[in-house]
């Protein structure tokens, strides 16, 4: 049985309201792995006016857009621009990476498989096993970020909040998963925000 968790969480400043939601997690995985297109024809689009600061122009067209996801109820929106396009684009950016981070699966530790997503970015030592363990390596411009992001937030789910178990069921340092997690603080804030409600400290 899979039970998913929403984090609720802005586009602009994460929260740590929580919120029980239920999808397959093959829903969410497919929902990260579509082409913007796709992800895109899912979606509400609402466009309207931006307001707040920006100058005399910023409001004089629609050209802020706020998506609605239809399938989880999660939404995003984009309104840093003065074009529509790039508006869009940025929604779908801040999309995936709410979705990565909201929606949270059950796993099993000793019968789950990695994903490939994940196995792609874990890399073993130039030098040979005898020179240390693998390493987990994605950086936030790779495609494949929050896919891994949202397979790291599972695990560490699974491991009620423990750093070090998430990381060895990995095989890597536990200082190089604690990375992975500060590169972006929304993934970051989701990380702590499971620590804490399993009575561990926050990643620093």
């Amino acid at each position: 049985m899979l039970r998913i968790w929403r984090f609720c969480i802005s586009s602009s400043l994460p929260q740590s309201l929580q919120f029980p939601s239920m999808a397959s997690a093959e829903e969410r995985v497919n929902y990260l792995e579509l082409d913007d297109r796709r992800l895109l024809a899912q979606c509400d689009v609402h466009i309207y006016k931006s307001s707040g600061p920006g100058g005399q122009h910023r409001n004089k067209v629609s050209s802020a857009v706020r998506l609605k996801h239809q399938p989880t109820g999660i939404g995003a929106h984009g309104d840093d621009s003065r074009s529509q396009h790039e508006n869009k684009a940025l929604a779908l950016k801040r999309l995936r990476m709410n979705i990565a981070c909201q929606l949270r699966r059950t796993l099993d530790l000793e019968k789950h498989q990695w994903p490939e997503v994940v196995r792609g970015c874990v890399f073993a030592p130039r030098g040979g096993p005898g020179e240390g363990g693998h390493r987990l390596q994605v950086g936030r411009r790779d495609h494949r970020f929050w896919p891994v992001a949202a397979f790291l937030l599972d695990l560490l789910e699974a491991c009620q909040g423990r750093l070090s178990q998430a990381a060895a069921n990995l095989g890597i340092t536990t200082s190089n998963l604690a990375s992975v997690f500060q590169d972006d603080h929304h993934l970051l804030t989701a990380a702590n925000a499971i620590r804490k409600r399993h009575g561990e400290g926050p990643i620093r």
